[in-house]
């Protein structure tokens, strides 16, 4: 973040929980600084909100592999607020600290089977090209198999990746008490 507040101001916990009240945002929701700068536009707040909800909780594609797809798009969109949101939810679907610090150089860890490489892959060649390439979508293939997983994950990379342009865009700070680029503050160097 280059400025010392976000670009567009965030309502008030008041102002949000009412705002959310009116399209049907859940309260915890609506709280997250990201919902409190969105819900300035009630409908996008809730569509984004949809969105997550349906991957999140309603999605066919493991959660591991789809929270090691976020960590990764946090770490190389360098978004402080999707890596930190997301290792503490990372963390309670049981994803290893060593697993998330492993995204960041996941080529040259060890801790990556089959299914994660494919899935990691994924993320970096669509995030470097906006595409996968033929050779990337059959290794998901072979590794995912189903195709609601195949196609959760690309909209998972796709929705997380605007996430992250939209925090970055907005400048969203993070949570008041909340530490940054949890464990051990290390950022991207780019």
């Amino acid at each position: 973040m280059t400025g010392a507040s976000p670009r567009i101001p965030l309502l008030s916990q008041e102002e949000a929980l009412k705002a959310a009240e009116t399209v049907g945002v859940n309260a915890q929701i609506a709280e997250l600084n990201v919902f409190r700068a969105l819900l300035h536009r009630p409908a996008l707040a809730k569509a984004v909100n949809d969105l997550l909800f349906a991957l999140l909780f309603r999605g066919s594609l493991d959660a591991r592999l789809r929270e090691l797809v976020i960590m990764r798009i946090g770490w190389q969109t360098d978004s402080v607020y999707e890596w930190t949101q997301h290792w503490r939810v990372a963390k309670q679907l049981g994803v290893s600290e060593e697993d998330l610090l492993g995204v960041r150089d996941w080529r040259a860890s060890d801790r990556f089977d089959a299914a994660d490489r494919a899935v990691l892959a994924a993320t970096d060649e669509t995030l470097e090209t906006g595409t996968l390439s033929d050779a990337t979508w059959s290794e998901c293939e072979r590794q995912l198999g189903a195709t609601t997983d195949r196609l959760e994950l690309v909209a998972a990379i796709g929705t997380w990746r605007m996430i992250s342009s939209l925090l970055r865009s907005l400048e969203v700070p993070l949570e008041e008490g909340v530490e940054a680029w949890p464990p051990d503050e290390r950022r991207p160097a780019g």
